[in-house]
């Protein structure tokens, strides 16, 4: 902020640029967008119809949920976990919690028990808000080894005996005061007269900063950029999780870097599915509050995100590459169905992107190209447009590499997809393409204040580093010091939005923060002669085969995974003599084309020879773009895919590469028994 004293201004809180703290996000946004939509979700008792909470209707609930835990004896600073899928009860608590000065601690809901306990316990958790009774009962469960946990509270299914978070009784002290505050304070709407009115001369006849405030408002005002708004547990894939203690000033540093690049006005909407534990789907809350427009939740089922989107009619959509990459897969798959479909989708594609560079430079196509522009679009790509609503205007994917393909097809249908980077430790951001400044295959260039440059990869194990994940992201420059553009390297970043370190762990923070305030990222990757920064793999994934070759197994795997009927790849050949893979199926696309080609694969779908040569068909494609050295030699398909809850995935969806391989084991050797997998050419 440019104005230290913001808060003690005399001037209306709607004329603020920003929130001073997020403490003061729901007052802020109260005063300056009133009555706006703020939350749109499904109601549950009209099932098919939809809800809206307004902004000034928000700030109430996030005061009642505030001077909710005040009454429960939450002091500033206290830790307070929410323990749910993505709901606007999510956002109440969320809000809530930061309101009343104390630090949010996201659990994924699908955590097991001894995570729950890791996290409430390492984190000092005192209250739990949970989803429901089943979450609730969870956390009840294991209460004996929960010694902090003060009070466990329900978002729904509160019974008599139990905490409701809508109805939790307020500090007695403050309970005349209601939730909007009392006059004169931080509390009214649209006014931020913490002081009194100003005389003629503009200034106060206040004696100090907090007088005349009631309990929750002086909290709200003592917030500053250096205190802590969160404890964020990243979903590492090697070991426990470790708690990122993010401030109000990563948060805000982000903020300032990132809103002005994602394009908004008034009547936007943004369709969240994502967990609302994970960064991202926190920074894209705050993004969509901050800028006025509509926040709008899944209806509850993942499965139905596709479906619902027609009805939700989003013009933002965060999304992980799958969703894109799915509808990419149904929409192929159904051309398929048809004689001659597969030539006349790839021609269409190749027009949508002609028209689309045209467009990019200003100029316009010539009548022949906009006639076949005109066919393609009323047969395919408004059908496309209109599966995502017909409004979807900028689409953000991250946490993995999106395949090429799917990038083209959205561009020629005209959605706009950005893809950014950054990680938990970096306050979620690092970079990130926008329409000013877009580079396909890159995670954008580095957002302002933001440092990076490539240093030389390390081979030891080390301690791991939090998620790779998309983040909101700018143009920034890179630092010197580094490795000159091209050269691959560890990717590193200092500024404002680093995190201050894991919460308890000396040792770990050292081993990613240096005394200069560069943050090793874990990642590899290299920046072009303009600064935008791709990602090439983890540091810690590095395979070296027996015979001295480094191999990144996330080019091998993502190469494997362009094909729509792999779920999963994961490469193996560490100390080997050459590189394997573990392929999972999806299911679906192979259902699909077996009615298309009129056979039965049986419930056992890896062990049929024809779906091995599909996959097979797979592997010679990615080997023909790979080294030599990369290429993979044999495969074995399994039976299941991975999944979250059986431990091979993180909550964030990334595999867990040391379980995978030794739950495998014995798949893996039998790869490099004589006579076993397919040879697919020297090494």
């Amino acid at each position: 902020m440019s104005e230290p004293d913001a808060l003690s201004s005399p001037y209306p809180l709607s004329q603020l640029p920003a929130p001073p703290t997020l403490a003061a996000l729901a007052d802020w946004a109260g005063a300056r967008y009133g009555g706006r939509p703020a939350l749109r979700f499904r109601s549950p008792d009209e099932p098919k119809g939809w809800q809206e909470v307004s902004y000034e209707q928000l700030r109430t609930l996030v005061r009642t949920v505030a001077r909710g835990l005040m009454g429960l004896d939450v002091a500033p600073g206290d830790r307070v976990a929410i323990l749910a899928e993505t709901r606007p009860e999510w956002t109440y608590a969320h809000l809530g919690v930061l309101t009343a000065g104390a630090v949010v601690v996201p659990v994924y809901p699908t955590a097991g028990d001894e995570e729950v306990v890791w996290v409430l316990g390492d984190s000092g958790a005192t209250v739990v808000i949970c989803e429901d009774a089943v979450q609730a009962g969870k956390v009840e469960r294991l209460r004996d080894r929960l010694p902090g946990v003060r009070a466990v509270v329900r978002m729904s299914g509160a019974t008599e005996e139990s905490l409701a978070l809508l109805e939790l009784p307020g500090p007695d002290a403050e309970s005349a005061l209601g939730v909007h505050g009392a006059p004169g304070t931080l509390g009214t709407p649209g006014r931020l007269d913490i002081h009194g009115p100003p005389d003629a001369s503009g200034t106060s006849d206040a004696t100090g900063p907090l007088d005349g405030l009631d309990g929750l408002d002086a909290r709200i005002v003592a917030r500053s950029a250096d205190d802590l708004a969160a404890i964020v547990y990243t979903s590492g894939t090697t070991g426990p999780p470790k708690g990122c203690r993010v401030t109000h000033g990563n948060i805000a540093a982000v903020r300032d870097g990132t809103l002005d690049l994602i394009p908004s006005e008034e009547g936007d909407s943004t369709y969240l599915y994502l967990p609302l534990a994970h960064t991202m789907a926190q920074l894209v809350e705050f993004k969509t509050l901050l800028q006025g427009t509509t926040l709008i939740y899944v209806g509850g089922r993942i499965e139905d995100v596709v479906a619902e989107l027609a009805e939700a009619r989003p013009t933002h959509l965060p999304s992980v590459p799958r969703l894109f990459e799915k509808v990419h897969s149904v929409v192929l798959s159904l051309a398929e169905g048809q004689e001659g479909g597969r030539e006349r989708f790839e021609e269409a594609v190749r027009t949508g992107v002609a028209v689309a560079e045209l467009r990019e430079r200003g100029e316009e196509p010539d009548a022949e190209l906009a006639q076949a522009w005109r066919e393609a679009d009323e047969r395919l790509f408004s059908l496309v447009r209109g599966a995502f609503g017909g409004r979807l205007k900028w689409a953000l994917t991250g946490a993995a590499p999106i395949a090429p393909a799917t990038l083209d097809f959205l561009r020629a249908c005209g959605i706009a997809i950005f893809e950014g980077y950054g990680m938990t430790e970096s306050g979620g951001v690092i970079s990130l393409n926008h329409p000013a400044a877009l580079r396909y295959g890159s995670v954008g260039r580095p957002m302002p204040g933001c440092e990076v440059r490539i240093d030389s990869p390390r081979r030891e194990s080390g301690v791991e580093s939090g998620d790779g994940a998309g983040g909101d992201g700018t143009d920034g420059a890179a630092a010197g010091g580094g490795v000159g553009p091209g050269v691959e390297g560890e990717v590193l970043t200092r500024g404002p939005h680093v995190f201050g370190g894991y919460h308890g762990d000396p040792a770990a923070t050292s081993a990613v923060l240096d005394a200069d305030g560069w943050l090793r990222t874990g990642d590899l990757g290299h920046l072009d002669e303009d600064g935008y920064l791709f990602i090439t793999g983890r540091r810690k994934d590095l395979i070296i085969t027996s015979g001295g070759k480094n191999l990144t197994p996330t080019l091998t795997e993502f190469a494997l995974q362009q094909s729509r009927f792999v779920s999963r790849a994961v490469m193996v050949g560490d100390r080997r003599p050459h590189p394997v893979a573990l392929i999972t199926l999806d299911t679906d696309e192979l259902r699909g084309w077996a009615e298309r080609e009129g056979v039965s694969l049986g419930p056992r779908p890896a062990r049929d020879e024809r779906v091995r040569e599909l996959v097979q068909e797979a592997v010679d494609t990615a080997n023909a773009q790979l080294s030599r050295p990369a290429r993979i030699r044999a495969f074995a398909l399994l039976d299941e895919d991975f999944d979250v809850t059986g431990g091979l995935l993180t909550p964030s969806l990334k595999v867990r590469r040391p379980a995978v391989l030794a739950r495998y084991a014995r798949e893996i050797d039998a790869l490099y028994g004589p006579g076993r997998g397919r040879d697919t050419g020297p090494a």
